[in-house]
């Protein structure tokens, strides 16, 4: 990361907005779809909006916002394959609009393409869907811990707070605490993950100004109330 991102990535760590927008402004047009990708990342969803014209990110951040239907509109003209799709159904997840047979069918495209990040996407996705059936939970997530295994990378921080709601509504307390406490310390700060992970810890003070300071809609904690 070049010293321009760095500075950058400090300023939004520190919420100096003003700094930030100063320093948006002086870079290229692809320097500043990075950094809108990196505000996204940073918990900044707002900003990664104000920033980003790409479709992905753009969708991305109106789902962290709760707009679901933005984010719909905004997919509207991408094409059927598994990233844009994996964002559709968090959408329409968001909106109480996804079966566990839609999910299926776009995790059975994320295999075809063999798109490690959409299948964790979706693993991780139907894990939420099926929390009132813990052990069909467990295994819809086993899937995406195998892939991250195959990949080489580590098992990703949303799929581990999933993964601990579902361990604990099993019965599992030890694992599902040791696996949100992993997801905790491998969350990006304000994210999803750090969110869930917190609710999965019986931590909601922390979990409400976590929410808040990353512009979290409330649908985000709405499947592990």
């Amino acid at each position: 990361m070049s010293l321009p991102f760095n500075s950058l990535a400090h300023m939004l760590e520190q919420g100096n907005v003003l700094q930030v927008r100063q320093l948006f402004a002086e870079l290229t047009a692809q320097e500043q779809e990075r950094a809108a990708g990196l505000a996204l990342a940073l918990g900044r969803p707002t900003l990664a909006l104000d920033w980003s014209r790409d479709p992905l990110t753009r969708a991305a951040a109106q789902l962290r916002l709760g707009r679901a239907h933005e984010a719909l509109n905004t997919l509207q003209a991408e094409p059927a394959t598994a990233r844009p799709a994996a964002l559709r159904a968090r959408a329409q997840w968001q909106l109480g609009q996804l079966t566990l047979e839609g999910s299926l069918a776009v995790l059975h495209l994320a295999r075809q393409e063999g798109d490690a990040g959409a299948i964790i996407a979706l693993a991780t996705l139907r894990g939420e869907q099926q929390l009132h059936a813990p052990f069909a939970a467990l295994r819809s997530l086993a899937e995406g811990l195998k892939v991250a295994e195959l990949t080489g990378h580590s098992a990703d921080p949303h799929l581990l707070a999933v993964l601990a709601h579902a361990q604990l509504r099993a019965g599992g307390l030890s694992k599902g605490t040791r696996s949100a406490e992993k997801a905790l310390e491998r969350s990006a700060p304000c994210s999803p993950a750090c969110l869930i992970a917190l609710l999965a810890l019986r931590r909601p003070d922390e979990a409400q100004a976590t929410a808040q300071a990353g512009e979290l809609g409330e649908v985000w904690a709405r499947p592990f109330s």
